[in-house]
């Protein structure tokens, strides 16, 4: 076998490469323009912040969790874009990102929608909707407080290139994508949120919850032992 030369490029090095004109690059903002930033009233920050918290506990570290995140999927068009309250990616370590590019990590198969009462200068749900089927989004999620039981949870399914609303009875719905299920349940001190249960129905906790049950579970142990001497 001849020997390597030493002008042979090695793995791992970048080689100079010459471009016919200057490169345009071009930016993907991680936040929206200060004009039409919106507040958000606190009950909406609750409401994603517990469930976000609920599916970190639940999902990390082996797959990543958004949280009010720009998610871009075409990446010659920086215009194009949606924050879901939260999104989920399977497969991919979880890790610190100000924005999420599909053609870099790949497109979320589960996305959140909270309705908040006013988004001032946001997009409507008729556009909102147009750019998650766009985005090729697997399951979509859309939860409103404000509306009356039964109406509150409306879940949308890729079926055959289509994203279309499925039925959804009582306030629950299975979610397809983590093989748990959607519940309208009380939720950080809120008397209706958006939760996920078990095959056995018990609720996914945040990992205050988790925290506050343990210490419950090691209260009760103590008692049942009677008062040291």
């Amino acid at each position: 076998m001849m020997p390597m030369s030493s002008t042979s490029p090695r793995l791992g090095t970048t080689p100079t490469l010459r471009y016919r004109r200057d490169v345009r690059p071009l930016h993907f903002p991680e936040s929206e323009p200060e004009e039409l930033r919106v507040p958000e009233g606190k009950a909406h920050v609750m409401l994603k912040t517990a469930l976000w918290m609920i599916l970190r506990a639940a999902l990390r570290p082996s797959n990543s969790i958004g949280c009010d995140q720009f998610v871009y999927w075409l990446a010659n068009n920086n215009r194009r874009a949606c924050a879901p309250d939260v999104f989920v990616k399977l497969g991919v370590p979880d890790f610190v990102f100000g924005s999420w590019k599909t053609w870099e990590h790949g497109t979320p198969e589960l996305a959140v929608e909270i309705v908040r009462p006013f988004d001032g200068k946001r997009l409507t749900w008729h556009e909102r909707f147009e750019r998650y089927y766009e985005m090729g989004i697997r399951e979509l999620v859309r939860f409103d407080p404000e509306k009356p039981p039964g109406e509150r949870l409306r879940v949308f399914d890729r079926v055959e290139g289509d994203l279309v609303e499925r039925v959804v009875e009582s306030d629950t719905s299975p979610c397809v994508t983590l093989g748990l299920t959607w519940v309208v349940a009380p939720l950080d001190g809120l008397e209706v949120g958006l939760r996920l249960a078990d095959a056995n129905g018990a609720l996914l906790l945040t990992e205050a919850e988790g925290a506050l049950r343990r210490v419950e579970e090691l209260e009760t142990r103590l008692a049942a032992l009677g008062p040291t001497r």
